[in-house]
Parts: C-alpha cells; sequence; structure tokens
C-alpha cells in the first residue's frame, strides 16, 4: 500500500467512525451526510460488495460479544462469505463475559448480568437481525425485547436497604448545591483535561456520600479511585436516563440470562451460515509485516509458537484484554482461589496478547494501566439457586411483582447501604434460565468493596465460601436466626474477578490503542480496552461499536457508524435532567419558564411544577427575588474566568 492510499484509507476511517464533538453540524453543499450522531431508518443502507470479497479472509480473536458482532457485520454489510470467517477462543464455549450455565442440581451461575438502555443503537441494529429465541420465524432477538419490556414496565421499591432489610428513603439524590454544580462543571469540562484524573480527587468528600454517588457506583461498578473520565462519558451517554437512577426506570432487562439472551441465538445463526469456530486455541501474538509505507499482519502465532498464515488482503480482528480473564469459581463450601494478582497476569492469559503487541508499538497503547493492580479492579458476585426458604420470601417483599409471574421483580439491584461490603442483590425476571424449575428462583449478589471485613462475617468477601456469604446477606436482611433453614435450600456458586473494573482505571490519551491502529492495513482491535470518540465502556453496546467500526473501515464501506445517541443535546432531557439533580425540585429559573412557555406551543418540555395552580405565583415571586443574588455569584464567577482569560492571552503574548 502506498502513502497515498494510506492516507486515503485513514481519512476513510475518520468518515466512517463519527464523532458529533469535532465540530459545528449544518446543512451545506458540501454535507452529503446527515448529522454524525442521527440514527433513523435512513441509517439501514446496504453497502456495495468490495472488491474481491469472496476470496478474503477474517480471522476473529476471542468469540465474546465483540468477536461475534465482527463476524456479524462482515456477512450483513461487507458481504463476507460466512465460510470464510473464523473465530478463535481461548475458551470451551462462545460468549466471552456475557455467560450463564448450570443446573438446579449444581447451582445456576452467572458472573454478572446486562441493564439494557432502548438507545444503545449498534447492538439493537444488530439484535434486529438476529433471529428470536421464542418467537415464530421472521421475528427476531429485538421484537421478543420490545414486546418484553413495552407490556412489563422495569422500576424498584427497595434500590436502597438498611437495618436489617428495611427499605431506605431513595426518593431523591442528596446532592447540595456545591454537588450540583461539581456535576455540571464535570459536564461542561473538555475530555483531554481529565488524563489521569480519579473520581475521589475531582469531587468533594462529601458528594462521596451522597445518594447520587451510591446509585451510580453500585449501578455502574465505579470505584472512588476510579476514572473521572470514564465517569464524564457515562454522564452524557446516560443523561436522558438521570431521572430515571434512583428506581432504575430507565433500564430495559432480558428475559432470560445473557448467555441465552443473546450469546446463544447470534451464535446460532453466525454457525449455520457457515461460521468457523476454533475453541481452546489461544493466540498469544501477530506477525507483523513492517513495509516503509505500511504495516500488514502476516501471521497469528498461538501459545503454542505455531503460525497461522494470514494472506495480506486478508483481516484481522483482535480483542485486547479481558475484563472476567482469571476468574476464581468458589461454591458453598469453597473459597475461590484467585491466580491473579498483583502485576501481569503471565503468558497464559487473554492480555498476553495486548502485552506482546504494545512491546512492539506505542500505537498499541499501555496495557499496564488497566492490569497492574487487581486490588482496584475486582469484585465479587454470587449466583444464589434458591428453594422456598425465608429469604425468598424476604425477596418476594422487596419486588414489585411476584417473582413467580415472570415479570419484573426487583427491578435491579438492591443495595444495602449499611454492608461494609457495599453488597447489592438483585431477582431478574424468572425464569433466569430456560431450564430452570418453577419453583426455584435465581439471585445475583455482589459486592464492589474487597478489603472490608464484613458485619456479621469478619472476613473479607474473597476470603468467604459461598454460605458466608449467604450469611452475610441474611444478616443485612434480618433472617440472621432463620440462616441455617435457608442454606439447607440454598445453593450459592461464586465468582471473583480480578479484572472486572479494569476498563474503569484512571488513564490519558494513548493508553488506549485506536480501533485500527495507525499504519495498519487488515488488523482492527475491538472490545473494552480500544478508544472511541465519545462511546463508554462496560457495555455490549460499546464491544459492538468497535466491531462495527473496524469491519467498515477496514472493508473501506462507504457506510458510516453514528456517534452515540443526541440525547444528551435534547433540552427536554437537560430540563428534566437539571430537576432530577435538584433532587426532584424546580431548578432556580425554572418556574420563570413556566411563565414564559406554558401557554405556547412548547409548554410539553418542561417537567410539570410539584405545587397546585393557586400557589405557583407566589412561588414564582419567591424565585424571582433569589435572582438577582444567583445571578450575582454568576457574574463574578463568569467575571473571574474572563480575567483569568485575558491574562493568559496577555501571559502568552
Amino acid at each position: 500500500m502506498t502513502k497515498q492510499s494510506l492516507k486515503r484509507s485513514d481519512l476513510h476511517r475518520k468518515f466512517v467512525e463519527k464523532d458529533a464533538t469535532a465540530e459545528f453540524w449544518h446543512n451545506s453543499p458540501s454535507n452529503t451526510l446527515p448529522p454524525p450522531d442521527m440514527l433513523s431508518p435512513y441509517s439501514r443502507n446496504k453497502p456495495l460488495k468490495t472488491e474481491d470479497i469472496e476470496n478474503r479472509k477474517a480471522h476473529i480473536i476471542g468469540a465474546g460479544i465483540a468477536g461475534l458482532a465482527a463476524a456479524f457485520y462482515l456477512i450483513r454489510d461487507g458481504h463476507m462469505p460466512a465460510e470464510n470467517i473464523f473465530i478463535f477462543t481461548s475458551e470451551d464455549v462462545e460468549g466471552g463475559s456475557l455467560d450463564g450455565a448450570g443446573n438446579v442440581q449444581e447451582g445456576y451461575i452467572v458472573r454478572g448480568g446486562r441493564e439494557m438502555n432502548w438507545n444503545y443503537d449498534n447492538l439493537w441494529d444488530m439484535f434486529q437481525d438476529v433471529p428470536a429465541v421464542e418467537l415464530p420465524t421472521g421475528f427476531s432477538v429485538l421484537d421478543e425485547y420490545r414486546l418484553l419490556n413495552d407490556h412489563d414496565s422495569n422500576y424498584s421499591k427497595a434500590r436502597l436497604l438498611h437495618k436489617n432489610g428495611q427499605i431506605k428513603d431513595f426518593s431523591n439524590f442528596g446532592l447540595s448545591k456545591r454537588h450540583q454544580w461539581e456535576l455540571i462543571s464535570l459536564l461542561l469540562k473538555r475530555k483531554e483535561e481529565l488524563d489521569d484524573i480519579t473520581v475521589e480527587s475531582y469531587f468533594s468528600s462529601s458528594f462521596l456520600e451522597t445518594n447520587f454517588w451510591t446509585f451510580w457506583r453500585t449501578m455502574f461498578a465505579f470505584q472512588n479511585w476510579h476514572s473521572v473520565l470514564e465517569m464524564k462519558l457515562y454522564m452524557h451517554r446516560f443523561l436522558d436516563a438521570i431521572d430515571g437512577l434512583n428506581d432504575m426506570s430507565a433500564l430495559v432487562f432480558p428475559k432470560y440470562n445473557q448467555y441465552e439472551t443473546f450469546v446463544e441465538p447470534l451464535t446460532k445463526m453466525l454457525k449455520e451460515q457457515g461460521v468457523n469456530f476454533i475453541r481452546n486455541q489461544r493466540i498469544c501474538d501477530l506477525e507483523i509485516q513492517d513495509n516503509t509505507d505500511a504495516k500488514t499482519i502476516t501471521g497469528l502465532i498461538t501459545a503454542t509458537g505455531e503460525v497461522l498464515a494470514v494472506d495480506e488482503c486478508d483481516l484481522v480482528f483482535a480483542l485486547t484484554g479481558s475484563m472476567t480473564e482469571g476468574t476464581a469459581y468458589g461454591d458453598m463450601d469453597t473459597v475461590p482461589e484467585l491466580q491473579r494478582t498483583q502485576g501481569y497476569p503471565g503468558t497464559n492469559s487473554d492480555w498476553v496478547l495486548w502485552k506482546n503487541l504494545a512491546e512492539k508499538s506505542t500505537v498499541f497503547g499501555n496495557p499496564n494501566t488497566f492490569v497492574g493492580d487487581t486490588s482496584r479492579s475486582m469484585w465479587e458476585s454470587a449466583t444464589l439457586t434458591c428453594h422456598h426458604s425465608p429469604l425468598v420470601d424476604k425477596l418476594i417483599s422487596l419486588s414489585v411483582n411476584d417473582p413467580f409471574s415472570g415479570k419484573t421483580a426487583t427491578g435491579g439491584i438492591c443495595t444495602i447501604t449499611d454492608s461494609n461490603w457495599l453488597m447489592s442483590c438483585t431477582i431478574n425476571r424468572q425464569p433466569h434460565f430456560r431450564n430452570q424449575p418453577d419453583d426455584v428462583l435465581v439471585v445475583w449478589v455482589y459486592a464492589l468493596l474487597m478489603d472490608k471485613q464484613g458485619n456479621k462475617v469478619h472476613k473479607t468477601m474473597p476470603e468467604c465460601t459461598g454460605k458466608e456469604i449467604l450469611e452475610e446477606l441474611c444478616h443485612h436482611l434480618g433472617l440472621e436466626d432463620q440462616f441455617e433453614l435457608i442454606a439447607e435450600n440454598t445453593k450459592v456458586r461464586t465468582a471473583l474477578m480480578p479484572y472486572i473494573t479494569a476498563e474503569f482505571m484512571p488513564r490519558a490519551k494513548g493508553d488506549r490503542p485506536r480501533i485500527v491502529p495507525e499504519g495498519f492495513t487488515n488488523l482492527g482491535l475491538v472490545g473494552q480496552f480500544v478508544e472511541t470518540n465519545n462511546d463508554v465502556v462496560f457495555t455490549m453496546e460499546s464491544s459492538v461499536r468497535t466491531a462495527r467500526v473496524a469491519v467498515y473501515s477496514l472493508l473501506n464501506l462507504s457506510k458510516v457508524v453514528p456517534d452515540i445517541s443526541p440525547t444528551q443535546y435534547d433540552v427536554r432531557n437537560m430540563l428534566k435532567g437539571a430537576r432530577a439533580l435538584n433532587n426532584g425540585k424546580p431548578f432556580i429559573g425554572e418556574r420563570l419558564l413556566h411563565r414564559l412557555l406554558d401557554k405556547t406551543y412548547y409548554a410539553h418540555i418542561l417537567p410539570p411544577l410539584p405545587e397546585p395552580e393557586e400557589s405557583k405565583l407566589e412561588s414564582l415571586e419567591a424565585e424571582i427575588k433569589q435572582l438577582p443574588a444567583k445571578l450575582s455569584v454568576m457574574y463574578r464567577s463568569v467575571s473571574d474566568q474572563v480575567h483569568r482569560l485575558r491574562d493568559k492571552i496577555i501571559n502568552k503574548k
């Protein structure tokens, strides 16, 4: 490839991976494309075949959702014959982190679950074309998802618990004006200002004690020492969902576990189309031909040193890092034995490929940023297989519907705020597994703080057996005196994951590689540890996005991958978000907006005022009286910023 053609390829990759924050978009004769974050039926265009696509092959390293998505888009949009696609996995089952296994005799297990959002645009773009699990032929996974969630609303009546299982008030965020300003300031900051900054170093210590932070950290699994840049990206991505953060009403959940809902139907479709799956084969390195003008992958190097040849016109898609690599498992009587501790996890891990690539070139980023300290990226989950007991009765009382009805149960996690481990538990729709008996409940438990001793069991969670974790949960639910009966009717399987939140570690520009590394002609990197323009990590959506960008870029398809949904720019979301951050109360100036807009076409964009009609005028007058003082503070703040800017300009001169 010549320098000129490589430059064209780099320009095409910018065409594919849109960045809505890069510039002001407007209609003009030179702009033939829709806005960079628009997704609509207009985006369903099918690109033409790439020349000679029938004779090209694709080698995909990793059979998680990113690898499976790469195969999907190669076939649907890239027109590559399915039999020319080879997916390698070091495991003996597909799905990567999206697991779900077990039976009623041994106990079920899921390492984690999926809290989904309606604007996961790439995920739903794919699953609208994947055949349904249970509906008749012609229906899709998306059709099943909508049919379920459109008729069964999700919400929680017990988001926070304390004092032996009592429901704690979770009606508002508990944010002071200072805390609100800290959050707004974070939204306003440019991304490049937040390199290597942690949440706890950015926010005041009192912010970390608020309901908002409890909701946030337990829902998304953030720690105080994690990246505030990633928190900012999350706030933009989910701004439309902020008002449903406390009661979980912004979420949509699958009918079954993540493996049976997503992985099984997608894998089944790909296999039926002819995609080749190679299990128990770890790819440890890539053979790179480095020409003056471009770099090309020419071979895959296995754990035994064998080189699998790659033609220069073939494509390689590689997973960098793994959140669930090195998971240690335990059960009712066994403590999980962690093999991965501090430092590099070793040559027999799923991090070895990224490490070896990073040693060859800085374009591959720095895996040590994410993988070096497991004490800061680890948490543990436990899956409870429950026959009837007082525990089941207690959890039913915390659910919005009877879990045995198949409808929404707890609506998401119930967090125990006075737990030293910061423990949470949830019942998803039941049955959670298709082979689950009708009289059995599957309950998922997890905790964030791995270095604290329990309140009842004086051990850290990683030091505990499944039975001891169950005992700690029963203590917090006020069931301590019935524990033995509960234990007789419950099986516990645990999963201790040393890298589960490694993707949240503080990072700087260059720590993560771009999806198509600079100068490479046939390599795409996918998963949770690659750089996207504005998307977040720890979601299925981001994995699918990286795969889609990689496929379109390497095949030079005339089709774009839109940036994240533009809901953050919708004034309605801004207004209801401001109300939510103000603990559900009208923010300063909101009543004045109502006075201006209530009798106009735009009245509906404002959240309804809480007071009755007859007292609205009185409340407005009180608000207007406060405005001069508030505006004075704002004026001083803006004035200070203008003076600082002036001083900067003078100093530069």
